[in-house]
C-alpha cells in the first residue's frame, strides 16, 4: 500500500476526532483491519473496502489515495 493511504486514513480519522472502533462501527470494515492499514502492516486494501472507509470519513475514495 502506498504510504499516504495508511497516513490519510488516520488523519482523517484523528481530524474527526474517531476512534479506530468508531470508524469500523460506521464503515463496516473491523478494527484489526484499520489497525493494520494505518501501522502498514496491511497492504493493498480492496476497492470495496476503501470505499466503506471514505464513505464512513465523509470523503471521495480519491482523497484516499491522496
Amino acid at each position: 500500500m502506498r504510504p499516504k493511504v495508511k497516513s490519510m486514513i488516520k488523519r482523517l480519522r484523528e481530524e474527526r476526532k474517531m476512534s479506530q472502533l468508531e470508524l469500523a462501527k460506521k464503515s463496516g470494515v473491523a478494527q484489526g483491519y484499520i489497525s493494520a492499514l494505518e501501522a502498514g502492516t496491511k497492504a493493498n486494501p480492496g476497492l470495496d473496502v476503501l470505499t466503506k472507509l471514505a464513505k464512513a470519513l465523509g470523503v471521495p475514495v480519491t482523497e484516499l489515495l491522496g
